[in-house]
């Protein structure tokens, strides 16, 4: 009896969500143990289903009742049905990854038996490390308010160019977010920083725009999204990608640079103090009465801008001005410096500090200020576009290359606004003769 029994659940085939049937009618019961065959399969004959379970133990209790009407057949151990074999890796062939977590992989792969896809995800870390909700570190469990602990990770990140969590390998970082180890820069923006501080909260009940907090609208009601309507959100047309340029090295320097320590060139790059680097002669204008000191904003002692307001007679005594008074003058071929500062101009991990001085022309050159040698300058034309990635890191954008700039005193958005606003006044009025 075992071994029908055994034959006839050997037949019936395994398939993902199957629908076992349990039939009571009589016809499928008989007394005779030879009643056991093929016949008295459940699910075999629709016509005999009238009714349909999706249990295995049902599906055992039909075999058991269909092959126990003897006396003999009642001393005989319940019939057991052999468990679906747990797949294996072996048993798949993978292919390309359809996507990627904080702690998942998922890839295709494809059945080697029947054919049939799926989407085996595999349980091990991965991505980005800086993103990781403390809950899934100590509890290893996430839920929906992780999500807005990896959105305060990112709006953090967008405003100062680094993420909140920063360290030398995952094991540090994953100890700074269980402790909530990190801090906000000088000149992080008032409004971002209320918002990231409620959603980088250790108690994932306590996060603005989750259940417990109220749901999404607190979130979406926060003075950060001011500016935003979530309503026609959908219908907006969403902002212009730029493409991304990478930042080239000088033709005319070795990109590996000539220094003797690369962590001096961050920390330790001085301008040669052998020259008086005043940018402008502190002597006031003799030839007219015109107050030309109202344009003027020094940013440090190697640092100016001019507002761009000034009328020709005032832009004569300006240039008069920086011509006796400015040691940078020498570079710029008499143009009228409008801003200027020490940036350092990177290519991979090296740097060279150089003094960028823009000028009417426009021209933004760039000059070795220990050797007094004009390097180069970034070409103008209309497709030139400045772009700030943080506090001291800005890009200038032309269509062959883009130039990688860090302003050591964090004021890389200075350089793209005064940048941006020489660019309006040349071009678009090249664009609107009118203007």
């Amino acid at each position: 009896m075992a071994r029908a029994t055994s034959q006839l659940y050997d037949v019936v085939p395994i398939k993902p969500n199957a629908v076992i049937c349990s039939c009571s009618h009589s016809s499928m019961v008989r007394n005779h143990p030879d009643s056991c065959s093929p016949l008295a399969i459940p699910g075999a004959s629709s016509s005999h289903c009238p009714s349909m379970e999706g249990s295995a133990s049902q599906a055992r209790a039909v075999g058991a009742a269909g092959c126990s009407q003897s006396s003999d057949d009642r001393t005989q151990p319940a019939a057991q049905a052999p468990q679906p074999r747990k797949k294996k890796p072996e048993d798949f062939k993978f292919g390309k990854i359809l996507g990627e977590g904080s702690f998942s992989t998922v890839v295709l792969a494809r059945e080697l038996a029947m054919g049939k896809e799926y989407a085996t995800r595999a349980n091990s870390f991965v991505g980005t490390a800086q993103y990781v909700s403390p809950e899934l570190l100590t509890e290893k469990s996430a839920c929906k308010s992780s999500d807005l602990w990896a959105l305060g990770c990112i709006i953090y990140q967008l405003v100062a160019g680094l993420p909140p969590f920063r360290a030398g390998n995952e094991y540090l970082i994953f100890q700074k977010i269980i402790k909530l180890e990190y801090e906000f820069p000088e000149k992080f923006f008032p409004k971002a920083k209320d918002l990231v501080e409620q959603l980088l909260s250790l108690d994932p009940s306590k996060r603005l725009g989750c259940e417990e907090m109220g749901g999404y609208g607190p979130l979406q009601h926060h003075p950060f999204f001011d500016t935003i309507s979530w309503s026609d959100l959908h219908l907006q047309t969403p902002p212009k990608l730029t493409p991304y340029l990478p930042a080239m090295s000088e033709d005319d320097e070795d990109c590996y640079g000539n220094y003797d320590d690369l962590l001096s060139q961050f920390s330790n790059m001085q301008v040669a103090p052998s020259h008086s680097l005043s940018p402008l002669d502190p002597t006031p204008p003799q030839r007219s009465s015109s107050n030309i000191e109202q344009y003027i904003h020094d940013l440090d002692n190697n640092s100016f801008e001019l507002d761009l307001q000034f009328t020709d007679e005032e832009k004569k005594l300006l240039l008069d001005k920086q011509t006796t008074g400015n040691a940078w003058h020498q570079f710029v071929e008499n143009n009228l410096i409008l801003k200027m500062g020490p940036v350092d101009k990177r290519k991979g991990l090296f740097a060279r500090r150089r003094q960028l001085l823009l000028t009417e022309g426009p021209h933004l050159y760039y000059v070795d200020p220990v050797n007094r040698v004009l390097k180069g300058e970034i070409p103008w034309s209309l497709e030139l576009r400045p772009e700030a990635k943080n506090f001291k890191t800005f890009f200038v954008h032309t269509p062959n290359r883009t130039y990688y700039l860090m302003d050591p005193s964090g004021n890389a958005d200075r350089w793209c606004k005064k940048i941006q606003e020489v660019w309006r006044k040349i071009y678009q009025r090249h664009q609107n003769p009118g203007l």
